[in-house]
């Protein structure tokens, strides 16, 4: 790689799935990588990766008063950040009358506010520079409806619409924006990372237990490889026209297609009522 070629990553949530996937492929192929920990304890096993490449700063993206100050650290360090992957994140499971309201707080708060907070934060830079690439994690749950998930489907829906937006602000000023939707990987997205409501009403039990236990079962087995992830990441930020919204896996691309196709329907069936509506 050439000097020039050289990026230097900010990526929160390095500890473990995607994150660390991301990061490592990044210093493999000679980037710099500053990564977010949330306790001090991972903050050595991740710039073991790649000493001297790998640089990992203690952040809890809901700390929201910490990350301007840490964003300036960073950039007196390192001079400028190239690309910001907002990967920090979690997944809630459960019916949405059975989960309660602190639960889909917490969960926008993280999902949600806190890769607005990071995107904030290295905004400045980007635009003074007239370059940077903000890339947002999000899920094939932010296009499609998935039994049991409303409050990450619902965040992932904000994110892919936040990306939007933003995409459009600031692509005067040479700075891209990219949504990754994933479908299902071999992460611990539904294992050690996902947080599940519990059941109590026995109506909803013909519907979403065979879903819960079908997640679970699945875990560990999803057809989606994390490496692979990385190497598309590598790619997408080597792009010169990067895409807004980009699929990751088969399954989504199936199952966002599928909802495509039934919204089409939907908006042709209801074209009469839909134009009705205008001033005559």
């Amino acid at each position: 790689m050439n000097h020039d070629d050289e990026k230097v990553l900010l990526i929160t949530g390095v500890s473990s799935g995607f994150g660390r996937a991301f990061a490592e492929a990044a210093v493999a192929a000679g980037h710099q990588v500053i990564g977010t920990v949330r306790r001090e304890d991972d903050r050595a096993p991740f710039e073991a990766i790649a000493p001297g490449r790998a640089r990992a700063v203690v952040l809890d993206v809901t700390d929201f008063a910490a990350i301007d100050g840490i964003i300036a650290s960073l950039l007196e360090a390192f001079g400028r950040i190239d690309v910001l992957i907002n990967n920090a994140g979690y997944g809630h499971e459960g019916v949405l009358e059975e989960s309660p309201l602190d639960a889909m707080r917490h969960q926008f708060e993280v999902n949600v506010f806190g890769a607005v907070a990071m995107m904030k934060a290295v905004l400045p830079g980007m635009r003074e520079r007239r370059s940077g690439h903000i890339i947002n994690m999000s899920s094939m749950a932010g296009y499609t409806p998935l039994p049991g998930v409303a409050y990450y489907a619902g965040s992932k829906f904000a994110l892919e619409g936040i990306t939007g937006v933003l995409a459009k602000e600031v692509e005067g000023f040479g700075i891209k924006v990219t949504a990754i939707a994933p479908g299902s990987f071999r992460t611990d997205w539904a294992g050690r990372s996902m947080i599940r409501s519990e059941r109590s009403i026995a109506d909803y039990n013909a519907l979403f237990d065979p879903i819960r236990k079908a997640r679970e079962d699945k875990s560990g087995k999803q057809a989606g490889d994390p490496v692979r992830a990385a190497q598309a990441l590598l790619q997408l930020i080597d792009a010169k026209r990067a895409p807004v919204h980009l699929l990751l896996g088969s399954d989504a691309l199936k199952l966002v297609r599928g909802h495509l196709s039934d919204l089409q329907a939907q908006i042709d069936a209801w074209e009469p009522v839909s134009r009705s509506t205008d001033f005559a």
